[in-house]
């Protein structure tokens, strides 16, 4: 049985555990449906194994919660609700070594209390659904188990690829070929049947065929698939790629939310205290505009 921490916070006392209370997380995790897909998706049973959860409580109710994925380094994490909750999180309960962090904005000072937080632009929410959608047709196909090697040789995995066949049986992946080889895909981080909700990802084009629309072409068409069960589709682009932004605005995207993608390193006082000292040397790291 876990420990339970409680640690004061201004005037209120928060109590700061473990759950594995799927209806609970469900429940407050609706509250941002959009922002926190990655997360409600994660409910569902094929993924929720892989997930912990730290949850702060004050008066009996979930003001905020901290979730770890396993089986990625850096660790996927998403953090969501009271900065002061989320920074007793992640003191007491989910203490991930290197992490690649989903948070709002304002919960940068929390990871700070904790993690070393690399820099990085502001990341833009996109959703779509069948309202808004702008179907593409074009010469793309559903890409199925025995096409993951030509997935892995465009996503440049090589032999030993993490990516396995399974993706395509559980995602939606959709391509594009010339001359018979896969030049460009997209496809799926999470799908949840149970929420009608999916995160459309990995998508990529062959550095020798871009600018032909192959991205926005793929994505269409994984989008397309998406919504004959989903109520909503997000997906997630850089604020400092432009023709990203307007490629997926072309079909039918739009901006939700901008948040922060980091990646974090667990501060460890004693390393801490002797490199600090050299960091402040060091010239300023400036984020793309």
């Amino acid at each position: 049985m876990a420990a339970i921490a409680r640690t004061a916070a201004r005037d209120r006392t928060l109590e700061v555990r473990a759950t594995r209370d799927r209806e609970m997380l469900r429940e407050f995790l609706e509250r941002d449906r959009l922002f926190a897909a990655y997360a409600i998706c994660d409910l569902d049973e094929r993924e929720f194994q892989r997930t912990r959860w730290g949850i702060a409580m004050q008066q009996g109710s979930l003001v905020a919660l901290v979730m770890e994925y396993s089986g990625q380094s850096p660790q996927p994490v998403f953090a969501m609700g009271a900065i002061d909750g989320i920074e007793a999180i992640l003191e007491g309960v989910i203490r991930t070594r290197v992490g690649y962090v989903s948070a709002r904005r304002d919960t940068l000072h929390a990871l700070a209390a904790h993690y070393r937080v690399e820099p990085g632009p502001e990341m833009v929410r996109m959703v779509v659904d069948a309202s808004t959608f702008v179907p593409l047709p074009g010469p793309v196909s559903r890409l199925l188990p025995p096409e993951i090697g030509d997935l892995n040789r465009l996503y440049d995995l090589g032999l030993a690829a993490w990516l396995p066949a399974e993706v395509l049986v559980h995602g939606v992946y959709y391509g594009v070929r010339v001359n018979g080889r896969l030049v460009a895909a997209a496809g799926t981080h999470v799908v949840s049947r149970e929420a009608r909700l999916a995160v459309v990802g990995n998508v990529l084009t062959h550095r020798e065929h871009r600018g032909q629309g192959y991205a926005k072409l793929t994505t269409a068409a994984v989008t397309a698939e998406l919504l004959r069960t989903c109520d909503q589709v997000v997906l997630n682009v850089r604020s400092d790629n432009p023709p990203a932004l307007a490629a997926y605005a072309a079909i039918g995207y739009r901006e939700y939310t901008r948040f922060e993608e980091r990646v974090v390193h667990r501060r460890r006082a004693l390393w801490d205290s002797i490199v600090t000292p050299f960091r402040r040397l060091l010239p300023a790291q400036r984020r793309p505009e």
